[in-house]
């Protein structure tokens, strides 16, 4: 027997589903159709909780997503159906983030180490109603940091689930910034730690720098790669 999907694949599924399902949720008045949709919910609930259960039994990860355990696949379709709106509000799309790299005078990068997983990474943070991307760029560094910068321009478009690097629907855009004040200062809640690191001498464990590394450290090089962004598929949403 061939080996079986990988995480990240029960995770796009199940991500799938639920959009589909919480979105019609959202915008039918049929009871029948409710009944359907609460179905699918709960077919993408158990997929949910089979990806969670590799997680569980995998060995060395590092990761903050089940720190209270795995969950039942009723809890999961509960959790769903909380998140349910009427009509646009209730349209399901991905979260958005908003990165941002910053190299100092010495070609080093800022780096920080996350309070909730011990992992290292570029600032980053969810987008926040009435702020532009660029302008939660600005505002993540300076908060967890204590850095001023100026976003310079984007440099990748990342989709967290295709990646995985994401347990749920996610973009994440990523912007190249300048340093231009401020004064180093871990966040005392968000990070551990905080500082400036060597491209040759990178912290461990530097979370998905296989994944953005070299498009990153040749943005800061000044080389201007063009935006990084997942090309598409074919079909669309399948590998």
């Amino acid at each position: 027997m061939g080996q079986g999907p990988s995480r990240a694949e029960l995770l796009r599924w199940s991500e799938a589903l639920s959009a589909i399902a919480r979105t019609g949720l959202g915008f039918t008045k049929s009871l029948y159709e409710k009944e359907r949709y609460e179905e699918v919910l709960r077919v993408a609930a158990d997929i949910r909780v089979a990806a969670d259960e590799i997680l569980l039994s995998s060995k060395g990860d590092v990761s903050s997503e089940l720190d209270g355990g795995s969950r039942t696949q009723e809890e999961v379709v509960q959790e769903w159906l909380k998140t349910v709106r009427e009509g646009i509000a209730g349209y399901v799309t991905p979260k958005v983030a908003v990165g941002a790299v910053v190299p100092n005078e010495n070609d080093e990068i800022l780096l920080i180490k996350r309070a909730d997983s011990g992992v290292w990474l570029y600032p980053t943070g969810w987008a926040d109603p009435g702020y532009s991307a660029s302008e939660v760029a600005y505002k993540e560094v300076l908060e967890e940091t204590g850095i001023i910068v100026e976003p310079v321009r984007l440099i990748a478009v990342l989709d967290g689930l295709r990646l995985g690097f994401a347990g749920i629907a996610l973009y994440s855009l990523v912007f190249a910034c300048r340093k231009v004040g401020g004064e180093l200062k871990a966040h005392p809640l968000e990070c551990s730690d905080v500082g400036w690191f060597p491209m040759d001498d990178l912290p461990s464990p530097l979370a998905g720098v296989e994944r953005w590394g070299d498009r990153v450290f040749a943005a800061l090089r000044g080389d201007n790669p063009d935006v990084f962004f997942d090309p598409p598929r074919s079909p669309e949403w399948r590998s």
